[in-house]
């Protein structure tokens, strides 16, 4: 529909406008907080990764006009109170954009990829102590309201990144197994549910921590997992369907018994 970038951008701020518009906006859009809209922001996010998992540009296309949305929206409410309206995101963006990558834009030589990944930790740390006008902790900035596998991967990089890793994966494999036996111990000895938590956590962490090792992304790996699993599963519900046998009545035998089906004819 619009073919200048520029005005497509400025027709969809003027559409936020007119949903927040006092007298006659919409009263849903209106009543918004930054607060409340955080959640859809990052369901957003999570439905463009799914577009891009399916492989499906036009669904991408749309998520991504979703998201847009979600920054359009946030601008609007920071516009209305004097804080910053979208254009200053624009500009803030572009400026990081073009300090971080001195290798483009500023004729600074690094030799691969990986290299670009240590001097764009650098360039965030040096970005971190000048904004709290000092020292600063190596794990500062890494966003709370991540999703905790990604967070774990997170603070994991950025403590390996001055030294505080395994040295090799035999370390990292010991320390899960380490970590499974307490949480079995936790759980023989009848543990509260606090400890019981805390040592799940712990393994978790490990497991994340090994994801990081093999080049992995775990929540990557988690959501194939998810999928896997749903995808046995519904095999599971048509075999007994078609068998005229109830969910509820089959049986844990006859169900596992029909997952190991379904792990040869579904995968």
């Amino acid at each position: 529909m619009y073919r200048d970038n520029e005005m497509a951008t400025q027709s969809l701020q003027e559409i936020m406008r007119a949903l927040r518009a006092d007298e006659t906006g919409c009263p849903w859009d209106r009543q918004q907080t930054f607060k409340s809209i955080a959640p859809y922001t990052i369901e957003e996010a999570y439905e463009v990764a799914d577009a891009i998992a399916h492989g499906d540009m036009d669904e991408l296309r749309c998520e991504l006009g979703d998201l847009l949305f979600q920054v359009v929206f946030h601008a609007q409410m920071a516009e209305e109170g004097g804080h910053f309206c979208f254009d200053d995101v624009v500009e803030a963006i572009t400026e990081k954009m073009i300090r971080r990558h001195p290798h483009v834009f500023a004729n600074v030589n690094l030799a691969d990829a990986e290299a670009q990944s240590q001097a764009w930790e650098r360039h965030k740390a040096a970005e971190r102590r000048q904004q709290t006008e000092g020292e600063v902790s190596q794990l500062a900035g890494v966003a709370l309201g991540l999703p905790a596998l990604l967070r774990a991967e997170k603070l994991q990089k950025r403590a390996a990144s001055v030294g505080f890793d395994w040295p090799d994966l035999t370390g990292v494999i010991g320390k899960i197994d380490e970590e499974l036996n307490e949480l079995k111990e936790a759980v023989e000895g009848g543990e509260c549910k606090e400890r019981l938590s805390e040592e799940l956590g712990d393994l978790l962490f490990s497991c994340v921590n090994l994801a990081r090792r093999l080049d992995l992304d775990a929540e990557t790996a988690l959501r194939e997992c998810n999928r896997k699993f749903v995808r046995r599963f519904e095999t599971i519900e048509q075999q007994l369907r078609s068998a005229g046998i109830p969910l509820e009545e089959a049986g844990l035998d006859e169900m596992d018994r029909l997952w190991s089906e379904a792990k040869e004819r579904v995968g």
